[in-house]
């Protein structure tokens, strides 16, 4: 049975295919979705949501160990790990059902089950068939496991929103955001924890101030790491506990569980993109041009099924994008994949946004001048703790125009947002020194640099 009465066909309800079918909608397009899991996608339901909610809980942790240098005497009998799952379980519930009402209420079918492209621009969910005169392909990532005996025995992030309590000991094996991340969370709360890297350090395409400042913060708080260990197999013994067998001999555990954080592939499986003569790279991502265009007339693709800058705000912007260009009459209207600031929810977090202190001497050699600021926030003043702030600017030229800003420390996920709008707007160095400072804060510090 054909159903040919759309104008737009949206596979995958995550974060960047909602955000482009609602706004196509409000242009007066008959937009569909093809969602065969939860709504919202990655984000939602196993990524930045639920995360955030973890992250939360880890620093309510610290502050309790804070409190009593300020006065506060607290007996912290424990943590209930199944009590917080069940209210970040029901949260995310609640969001999906959110979701679902507000594709309602926009005019956007919702059609459940999985989708498989038989031409161009043609779907199969089922026993259906959609047509429409534009598809846009979000079906986003999935985790990788590594090809190596016995990783089935490991679990990914995905599996970390299902464990039903907390391990006692754990190891994670990658570099990246999930690794510091869930690492930062485990320790918070009283896990024994080891990162597991293939090379000497987190975090290794990010300036190389933020990743020597969070592994020495992280290992003074009890983050142990294994560096130069690249894991050949994952076994699990008999008294059920796991260890990791490394390249060079080394057994790193016992754990009680293994977290693999590796990276994220395309999930394409069962998607016969072949059929529809999408092209994809090497590793399976689709590709597509700066307009989101694939090689396939009016057969497009957003978000993390490209590989492109991997976050859900980057999803969600080329989406609308998409749908403003293709429904809204704004000719050439594209997303700018330059100068996108990111946060990484570490503890303490960090945030950057343009180019590397590496990164910008590669590009323009002498030209770089470089502004930094360490020291220890003030909330700190009063506890035992001494996790140190460090701060950066990346300026360029005679005139100092600043493209990288880079920031680890209490308080970074927030005070980003705002000078990642300078950033792109082009500030120079004499524009943030022009700016008054707030005192006494972190972020006065982007501004007094010398």
């Amino acid at each position: 049975m054909s159903n040919t009465s759309h104008d737009l066909i949206v596979i995958g309800g995550g974060s960047g295919g909602l955000a482009c079918a609602q706004r196509a909608a409000q242009y007066g397009a008959r937009a569909l979705i093809v969602e065969s899991q939860r709504l919202g996608g990655t984000c939602v339901n196993v990524g930045c949501v639920p995360k955030k909610v973890m992250w939360n809980a880890a620093q309510i942790a610290h502050a309790a160990h804070d409190a009593g240098h300020y006065g506060f005497d607290l007996e912290v009998a424990g943590h209930d790990w199944s009590r917080l799952k069940a209210g970040r379980d029901a949260y995310v519930l609640r969001l999906n059902g959110i979701y679902e009402r507000n594709l309602q209420n926009r005019q956007v079918e919702l059609v459940r089950g999985h989708a498989t492209l038989t031409g161009p621009r043609t779907v199969r969910v089922g026993d259906r068939q959609y047509a429409a005169e534009h598809v846009v392909i979000a079906t986003g990532g999935m985790p990788t496991l590594p090809a190596i005996p016995g990783a089935e025995h490991g679990i990914t992030s995905d599996g970390f929103f299902d464990l039903p309590e907390r391990p006692r000991r754990i190891g994670i094996v990658g570099s990246g955001y999930v690794a510091v991340e869930l690492g930062g969370v485990f320790a918070a709360l009283g896990t024994e924890t080891t990162i597991v890297l293939r090379q000497d350090r987190v975090l290794r395409h990010f300036d190389h101030m933020l990743s020597d400042g969070l592994m020495k913060i992280m290992r003074d708080d009890g983050v142990a790491f294994a560096q130069q260990a690249v894991p050949r197999a994952l076994r699990r013994e008999a008294d059920d506990t796991l260890r990791l067998e490394c390249e060079d001999g080394r057994v790193l555990g016992p754990f009680d569980t293994v977290m693999w954080a590796i990276g994220r592939e395309p999930n394409v499986a069962g998607l016969s993109l072949e059929a529809a003569g999408v092209r994809t790279d090497s590793q399976g991502f689709v590709m597509v041009d700066h307009l989101q265009a694939t090689n396939v007339p009016q057969v497009y693709a957003i978000g993390d099924v490209t590989g492109q800058a991997a976050l859900t705000p980057v999803a969600i912007a080329a989406g609308r994008r998409l749908a403003d260009r293709v429904f809204g009459g704004m000719a050439g209207r594209h997303l700018d994949y330059t100068n996108i600031p990111t946060v990484i929810f570490s503890h303490p977090p960090i945030g950057t946004v343009g180019l590397s202190e590496a990164e910008a001497r590669a590009l323009h050699g002498e030209a770089v001048k470089v502004y930094t600021s360490g020291f220890v926030p003030m909330y700190h003043a009063l506890t035992t703790r001494k996790p140190r702030a460090e701060m950066k600017l990346v300026c360029v030229g005679p005139e100092e125009r600043i493209v990288g800003c880079h920031v680890l420390g209490a308080g970074a996920d927030e005070m980003l947002q705002g000078f990642a709008v300078a950033v792109k707007m082009g500030a120079l160095k004499r524009d943030f020194d022009d700016t008054v400072a707030i005192h006494p804060t972190s972020a006065e510090e982007f501004v007094t640099m010398r």
